[in-house]
């Protein structure tokens, strides 16, 4: 298991303390870099640059994505520490040391958090002792470390309000809820960043149509909340909205091979979906690492339960 020790402003933090309803907040990086230091549902804390140099909160990784500024906004709004796009974009352009153009829209690095939370001022916690000074963006951390888990140990305990016993020598990445607490799910998302990782992990084209018109592409659940569905990537089909309308409705479905399922129902009670019909049987386009694409279990929990046979 690893944490990252993420280093931010006094403006960000201070801006998303005052706001505590939002509890999904897009750590963003100026630039466009990946960010592979940990996968979903491990630790993220931010830590406040100097003079005030401590642990000001923190949450669960929800994934990386780069999105123009634009589309970060559309998506996350206040949840980027900024009161406005026009703010989000001067903040980009002073730590790019030139201003954004007006017709600009560039790409930044969208780091995730989900059930973040803010600690009180009185109880800011010193940074790990080896946090060198000079760390710009952050750390990475093994908890597996006794004298790391020492440190990393209360800090997860704060963020999850409760007392539970913890073991971060064990195995993180494993199905189910770990420890006990749902929200210690590795796998699941936050709700807007699900959408953001959806939309690149899909190469920003519907799985079954190749639209790349990005204002009709949605992030589709194959298995939907109300219905224990989650917010996780291999419950993800990025579809153009009708698309995304016939499936959800029944007419379109998936196999657990991957292959375009069309139910004879969408041309006995429309007369239509020859395009559907003709890519019957071919298999969807899917994200390129194994571990994204849709999982065969909730592909077959939609052809049991919502698709028109």
């Amino acid at each position: 298991m690893k944490a990252f020790v993420g280093v931010t402003d006094e403006t960000w933090f201070q801006f998303l303390a005052q706001r505590p309803q939002l509890t999904e907040v897009n750590f963003w990086r100026p630039s466009g870099g990946a960010f592979r230091a940990l996968t979903p549902g491990e630790p993220f804390l931010f830590k406040a640059h100097y003079p005030l140099n401590r642990i000001v909160g923190g949450g669960f990784f929800s994934g990386f994505e780069r999105l123009r500024i634009s589309e970060a906004w559309e998506l996350f709004g206040e949840a980027n520490g900024t009161a406005s796009l026009e703010e989000l974009r001067r903040r980009v352009g002073r730590y790019r040391r030139q201003p954004i153009e007006p017709e600009e829209d560039p790409f930044i690095g969208c780091i995730f958090v989900r059930d973040s939370i803010f600690f009180s001022p009185d109880t800011y916690p010193a940074p790990p002792p080896d946090f060198a000074p000079n760390l710009v963006q952050g750390k990475t951390y093994d908890l597996s470390a006794t004298s790391t888990a020492e440190y990393f140990t209360p800090l997860l305990r704060r963020l999850l309000g409760v007392e539970i016993e913890v073991d971060l020598s064990q195995p993180w990445h494993r199905p189910g809820p770990v420890y006990g607490d749902p929200r210690l799910v590795p796998q699941r998302l936050g709700q807007q960043s699900f959408k953001a990782v959806v939309l690149g992990a899909y190469g920003r084209r519907c799985a079954i149509t190749g639209n790349k018109v990005q204002p009709v592409l949605q992030a589709a659940h194959i298995r939907p909340l109300p219905l224990g569905g989650e917010h996780r990537l291999d419950n993800g089909l990025l579809l153009k909205s009708d698309v995304h309308i016939l499936f959800d409705r029944g007419y379109l479905g998936v196999d657990p091979k991957h292959r375009l399922v069309v139910s004879p129902r969408l041309r006995s009670e429309f007369g239509n979906g020859d395009q559907f019909y003709a890519k019957a049987g071919t298999e969807i386009s899917l994200p390129q690492r194994p571990q994204d694409r849709p999982n065969a279990e909730f592909l077959e929990w939609h052809l049991d339960t919502v698709f028109k046979s």
